[in-house]
Formats: structure tokens, sequence, C-alpha cells
């Protein structure tokens, strides 16, 4: 259901509306927050309203004491309401919706009533509505990594508040600059920015023209040629060779620099733009996470291509593969425990530099940071499925079981982890010969989807050999 403008409703409910606004504008807080909530409940998809009501909730909030006792009878009060939009999720988005309102009547700033706003309206197509939440949510909780970066991200997609999500993004990125997610949600919303600013977003929405947008038709298509994801080999090589040039009479570009070292890495010259970033580096904008990010990549990149261009003929070719991919593992191992030495304090660096032990090989280790990184509770139920695996790879199955098992019970909704978390029971119960509690598992998944992994083939054989 699209968003609707006040001037879409039905007259009855417009002359509701407006006395509710007026109602708002004298500070009558309870009686504008019902005849708000009275128009949602009718027309739930007109955004304006709900923006309204959510101005008229805070000031209530702010208004209200927030004494200790206060606060119990108030979360005594929405604990029902929210185990009534939780339940209703799933099945009847909208009336979900509603529920986690009148807990923000009471408590405004409730996360959780929040959280069930951003999934509702997710699947009622309001994505204002979603963006509108996720911004409290950020506003209250500015350190949460994941909820800034899915508030970016949202941003990004679908349009407004830039400069705000830019504002949250730039001070996590100030205390960890490493991080790969941050790091990329600030592209995508540079990558927004840009659109904007450029005036894209009218030309997307059918106003305006590239004449209005750019000054001249060669600019118009270097500047396409730069949007373009894949680039084709003649472009690229036009870029580069155009970009060189101009780096003789602008050797203080750094933003054209990057874009030269990012051609030069897409077309295999390395040492290039590992070259060029080292230019970057030993300027006054060299302290930049993402510049160091690049690097690495680059740097990982530059292995692959030494794999690739060995001869697969060669009596020695699975020698030499295993040796450069052995040095790519060992350099990214490194490189993520030197940024965790730099922010011990980041949750999701230490679930990374988990991932990275376990591939290694070096359980002990992978274990100590899954156990760490399950603080995180947006990487927790992933951290406790790590951990489950580094349990099973020591054939401490009994630990294995109960850890996927207390991440199930954390896990409601049947997406693709839990079917993930599901089957890695069912392996956990394989290898401890508990083979009709390992089949109860997989049976579990093979009746919402056969092509799961080799479910169809393990219950398959399971009523053969009945």
């Amino acid at each position: 259901m699209a968003e609707k403008l006040p001037n879409e409703l039905s007259a009855d409910l417009r002359r509701l509306y407006a006395k509710a606004m007026e109602t708002a504008q004298r500070e009558q807080h309870e009686y504008a927050i019902t005849m708000f909530c009275q128009v949602l409940e009718k027309e739930p998809t007109l955004f304006e309203c709900r923006k309204a009501l959510r101005v008229v909730q805070q000031k209530k909030s702010a208004s209200t004491s927030t004494g200790f006792f206060k606060k119990m009878i108030s979360g005594a009060g929405a604990s029902p309401q929210l185990a009534k939009a939780k339940m209703a999720l799933g099945k009847n988005p909208a009336e979900a919706l509603a529920a986690a309102e009148q807990v923000l009547n009471s408590d405004a700033n409730n996360s959780f009533a929040h959280r069930i706003i951003v999934d509702a309206a997710q699947a009622l197509d309001l994505p204002q509505t979603r963006l509108l939440s996720l911004e409290v949510m950020v506003r209250n909780a500015p350190k949460d990594k994941d909820l800034v970066v899915e508030f970016a991200n949202t941003v990004a997609e679908l349009g407004g508040h830039a400069d705000v999500a830019e504002k949250y993004l730039d001070d996590l990125i100030r205390t960890s600059p490493y991080d790969p997610d941050l790091q990329q949600a600030q592209k995508n919303l540079s990558a927004h920015k840009t659109m904007d600013e450029g005036g894209y977003s009218a030309l997307a929405d059918g106003q305006g023209s590239y004449r209005d947008i750019l000054r001249n038709k060669e600019e118009s298509v270097t500047l396409e040629q730069e949007q373009r994801v894949q680039k084709s080999e003649d472009v690229t090589a036009r870029l580069i060779e155009e970009y060189e040039g101009r780096l003789i009479n602008e050797p203080d570009n750094l933003k054209m620099i990057r874009s030269l070292a990012e051609l030069h890495t897409q077309k295999g010259a390395f040492d290039r733009a590992l070259e060029l970033y080292a230019r970057i580096k030993a300027s006054e904008m060299g302290a930049d996470a993402s510049l160091d990010r690049a690097i690495t990549d680059t740097m990982s990149r530059q292995f692959d291509a030494r794999i690739a261009a060995l001869n697969p003929f060669d009596e020695t070719y699975a020698e030499a593969v295993a040796k450069l991919q052995a040095e790519k593992n060992s350099f990214q191992l490194v490189e993520c425990q030197q940024r965790v030495e730099r922010y011990p304090t980041d949750l999701a660096l230490r679930y990374e530099l988990a991932q990275m032990f376990l591939a290694a090989g070096k359980i002990s280790e992978a274990i100590a940071e899954f156990q760490k990184a399950q603080q995180n509770p947006h990487k927790r139920i992933s951290a406790m499925s790590g951990l489950a695996q580094c349990f099973a790879r020591r054939k401490m199955f009994d630990l294995a079981a109960r850890t996927l098992q207390n991440a199930l019970k954390e896990k409601p909704a049947f997406d693709e982890e839990k079917k993930e978390l599901i089957y890695q029971l069912g392996c956990v119960f394989e290898g401890m010969a508990k083979k009709e509690d390992a089949m109860e598992q997989f049976k579990i998944i093979y009746e919402s989807d056969i092509g799961y992994k080799d479910v169809a083939a393990k219950v398959d054989a399971y009523y053969s050999g009945q």
C-alpha cells in the first residue's frame, strides 16, 4: 500500500485530521493522540498524520514524569501490547503497526515498538513510516553500529535525511575507522547524495534533463561512464588515459587520484594503484579508514590475480595455489588482528576476526572471539552459530547442540538463518549418532524448503531405509 497525502482522504477523515492538528497546536496531547490514532486506524497509509502523531507522542513523553515508579508502570502496560504486536507481525502487519503505536502513545522512545513498526512498515510498503522510526531509534542509540548502518542504507535507498545519517556515520567512523560495514554504508550514502546534489533524482522521476545537470556533452559521457558498476575494458582504458593526463596539471587532486587508483585496480595494474594510494596516504588526507580498506582490498585482489595467472597444467600448480592462498589468508588475518587491537570494543570486528580464525583452523582463538562477539545483539545469533561450529570441529557435540538450541530459542522467525541453525543441529545430532533426532531437524526444513542443501537426499534416504 502506498503512503497517501491528506488531500487524498475522504471529506470526513480530512475534517478529523484537521481537528487533530488544531488540538495538537493547543498542546492538548491526549486528545490529539486519540484523534490521530482514529485517523490512522481508518487510513494507516497517511504518513503526515503519523509524523504529526510522533511529535505529540514525544511532547507528551517529555512532559511526563520519568521517575522509576512511573517507568515501571509504563513498561508493565507496554508489555501486553508489545506481545500482541509481535504475534501479529507475521500474519497481520497492519494490526502489529497499530498495536505498536499504542505503546508509543505512552512511551514515545520504546525501541521495541519502533522495531516492530519498522518491520511492519517494510511488509506494508510504507517507506517513510519505516524511516521515521529508524531515525528515532538511531537518535536514542547513536552508538549502535548496526542500527546506524541500517538507517544510513535505508536513507540511501529511499532518499532524504542524508545529512542526519551522515552525521551518525561520521561519529562512529571516528571511533571505528576500519569497519567495513560503516565504510560501505558511507559509500552508499555518498552515492545517494551525489544523485541528489547532481539532480539525478529529478531525472529519475521524469523531471529535468541532462542539459540541466551537465554543462556539455563530453562531461555527460565521462560521468555516465564513471557511474557504471561494470565498466567495459575500453571505457576503463579511456578514463585511465584521461586521468593520467590530468594528473600532470592536477597533482593535488586527491579525489581524481583515488578514482585513478580504483580504475588501475580494476584493470589489474595493482602496483600502480598501490603507488597512487601511497601518494594519498602521504598527504594530509591520509588518515582515512576507507583508504586503508581500499589498500587492503587491492592487495587481496593482487593475490587473486597472481593465483589466476598460474599455469594449471604445471605440475607444481596445486602447490603454488595453496602457497599463495595461504599467504593471502595470513595477510588478511594479520590485518584484521591489527584493527581489533586498535579498536578492541568493536564487537563486529571481533566477529570478523572469529570467522577468519575459524577458516584458518585456529579453533581456540575463534571460540574466544565468537564468545566476545555474542555481546553484540546484531551479531549474537551468527556468533552462536560460529561457536557451535567450533565445538563441533572439536567433537564437543553436546556443547554444539546446546549452543544451537539456545540460538534457536532466540530466533522466532523461520528465515534462512534459522534454517541454517536447524541444519547445523541436525548435523551435530548425526555426529552424536542420534539418527532420529537428526532427522527431526532435517524434516523441519524439508517441509518448507525441499531444495535446501542436501536435506532432500537425507530425508529421502531415511524413508527409503525404512
